[in-house]
């Protein structure tokens, strides 16, 4: 076993490694950027390293300064936990070129798994089922119009380099395949640097099932699998082991094609074989194929740890210092249900647009585990990844799993960002999933979903109430000295009128009075039980079922209209990558004006108007906070 371990990773991922290499008493090194000087893994971890400059391709993307920091700490292996250069094989050349070891899979394994289009002709080589489709090399655009042709509409184009849902688009119908190819590989080329695709056939209601992988570099078990359906653009939500209506046969049957896919390619590690499954006519033994390994652990890890009781990450460690599998195939059983829920700093009703912030408040329920990068006081950077934690809960069966889930959501308290709590909780609410029979499309027919929270009467009167510091005590126990004339406050975009009362308040919200009375340390509101609420800076956060957060406007500012669509403001903290107009330049409604990057993603902004650029006040490599003006319109009425 090694003595100590360098963490080349950040958050909440490097947290969780650290926890399991204190368990086996293996000290631990932390790798920080400048953002994360004082973030929780680097005061967990016995030692830390400085990389550099909050920038990724300036710290965590350093791969020799994190092979540099090794070799100077003593440390022995370097876990690279997921992201960043997890899945780099030129990373692990360097690290044993080193002498030390990575706790991962070969280079030679990532190599086979990287390209997409080249795993894929492995897999079928090796017995496993994989999409019906187009791998070759021939890019021409008749060749792949052919192809698409012959496999059946409706197809889906993919980057043969993608992740993430970037160089994916589908294609329902011949006349639009050519369009669509050219966006795809204008998109791959950007994002990857090779604008190869694969055509394949797309699944119409489509799951996600992916099976835990485990080897030792001549050997590998299987782990069980998950359910990774819920999706928002390609992106996991909740996730869920073991898969609803699974059957002995089909497990038995999707299991071993994943430990083929394993053991064809000396695979050493944790690692992860995701199938696309026709969920059409309930899961059958012919219905799944293979559509990517992940050479890596998976963030969504936890809820197979909770159904198989084994520790992913010390099984890694244990392997990679050279120990065989800890336990054989018909070692390893189900216990349960579990699920996981990624709660982010995100902006739902706007699209889900990355948020920052410092956190007021930060609080889980004892019922779930948590798995956290961040804590209250913690800063959510605009600098990387914005999740604050995963909430991973556990039942008998998938039932009692899916009411703690819920319940671990509703007593879930964030406040100092926006998030995407309330979303989670009406995602853990909707009828096709509570029945099991979700696909990757049911996010984005459920619009309502990602609706804002609309406080009745109720909830805004509590709010008020909270805004006021009237929440101390009620009037006629001492605590206030409100039992004169009624007083006005101001909540959200709302005012209302408080009325001392015995025990409590009246608040008066339009025409409606709600009652608020003392029940021991809490509220009762119209009889009804409130959830904590906190008053953190000029908001006031309501927490509980559908959560929300209201601005506490200030009484004495006058406000007047803003500048309308004049000018083209920053929706969220983020780096300038590009400014695509000049001052004089003369733009039409929805022409490209900026581009901005936050948490590694692109969000283009757009002329929101005809007319003539007055002003751009940013530059490419700009650091701007949200609400800056980027580039102002001359008036509609300028000469």
């Amino acid at each position: 076993m090694f003595n100590k371990v360098l963490i080349a990773n950040r958050g909440e991922i490097a947290c969780r490694i650290i926890r399991s290499c204190q368990k086996l008493g293996v000290a631990t090194v932390a790798v920080y950027s400048d953002a994360d000087a004082d973030a929780l893994h680097v005061r967990m971890a016995d030692e830390a390293v400085r990389l550099g400059p909050a920038p990724v391709a300036d710290s965590y993307l350093r791969g020799d300064l994190i092979v540099q920091a090794a070799l100077d700490t003593g440390a022995q292996g370097i876990h690279p936990g997921y992201g960043f250069l997890s899945e780099n094989p030129g990373f692990v050349d360097a690290v044993t070129a080193a002498g030390l070891v990575f706790i991962g899979p070969s280079a030679d394994a990532i190599r086979k798994m990287g390209l997409k289009d080249a795993a894929k002709a492995l897999m079928d080589k090796a017995g496993v089922p994989v999409v019906p489709g187009y791998l070759g090399a021939d890019q021409s655009a008749d060749v792949l119009a052919a192809e698409a042709g012959k496999i059946g509409y409706p197809v889906l184009i993919k980057a043969v380099a993608g992740g993430g849902g970037k160089g994916m688009r589908l294609v329902e119908a011949a006349a639009d395949f050519a369009d669509a190819l050219d966006s795809a590989k204008a998109e791959a080329r950007t994002a990857f640097g090779n604008a190869d695709v694969l055509i394949e056939k797309y699944i119409q209601q489509p799951r996600h099932i992916e099976v835990q992988v485990f080897g030792d570099g001549t050997d590998a078990v299987h782990l069980f699998e998950r359910d990774c359906s819920l999706q928002r653009r390609h992106q996991k939500v909740i996730e869920e082991a073991p898969a609803p209506g699974m059957t002995d046969a089909v497990r038995a049957a999707m299991g071993d094609a994943a430990v083929k896919a394993a053991r064809a390619i000396g695979y050493s590690g944790a690692g992860t074989i995701e199938f696309i499954v026709d969920g059409k006519n309930g899961l059958r033994t012919d219905g799944f194929w293979f559509m990517e390994m992940n050479t890596r652990l998976q963030v969504e890890h936890p809820v197979t740890e909770a159904i198989t009781g084994v520790d992913l990450v010390d099984w890694q460690l244990r392997v990679a210092s050279g120990q065989a599998l800890p336990l054989r195939q018909d070692q390893l059983q189900i216990t349960g249900h579990a699920f996981e829920a990624r709660l982010y700093a995100e902006d739902v009703p706007a699209g889900f647009l990355p948020a920052t912030g410092t956190l007021a408040a930060l609080h889980f329920p004892a019922l779930a585990r948590i798995d956290s990068g961040v804590a209250a006081g913690s800063e959510i950077s605009p600098w990387y990844d914005p999740m604050i934690a995963k909430i991973t809960v556990h039942g008998p069966d998938r039932g009692a799993a899916l009411t703690a889930l819920s319940t671990a959501l509703a007593q879930t308290q964030v406040a100092g960002t926006v998030t995407n709590l309330g979303f989670l909780q009406r995602l853990a609410a909707a009828p096709d999933f509570v029945a099991g029979t979700m696909d990757t499309g049911l996010i984005g027919r459920m619009p309502e979903l990602a609706a804002s929270a609309v406080p009745g009467a109720q909830r805004l009167a509590y709010a008020a109430l909270i805004a006021a510091g009237l929440d101390r005590g009620a009037p006629w126990q001492g605590f206030a000295l409100w039992q004169g004339a009624p007083q006005r406050v101001l909540i959200g975009e709302e005012s209302v009128l408080v009325t001392a009362a015995q025990g409590g308040w009246d608040v008066q919200v339009g025409e409606q009075i709600v009652q608020l009375r003392r029940a021991g340390p809490n509220w009762r509101v119209d009889g009804a039980l409130m959830p904590h609420a906190l008053r953190h800076g000029a908001a006031v956060t309501v927490f509980g079922a559908d959560p929300f957060t209201l601005d506490l406007p200030d009484p004495l500012a006058r406000g007047g209209a803003g500048p309308g669509g004049d000018v083209v403001l920053s929706p969220m903290p983020g780096l300038v990558a590009a400014v695509a107009v000049t001052e004089g330049q003369s733009v039409a409604e929805g022409d490209r004006m900026v581009v901005l990057e936050a948490m590694k993603m692109e969000h283009v902004l757009r002329a929101p108007r005809s007319g003539i650029v007055a002003q751009v006040a940013v530059t490419a490599g700009d650091q701007v906070k949200a609400g800056v003006a980027l580039v102002t319109l001359a008036p509609e009425d300028a000469a």
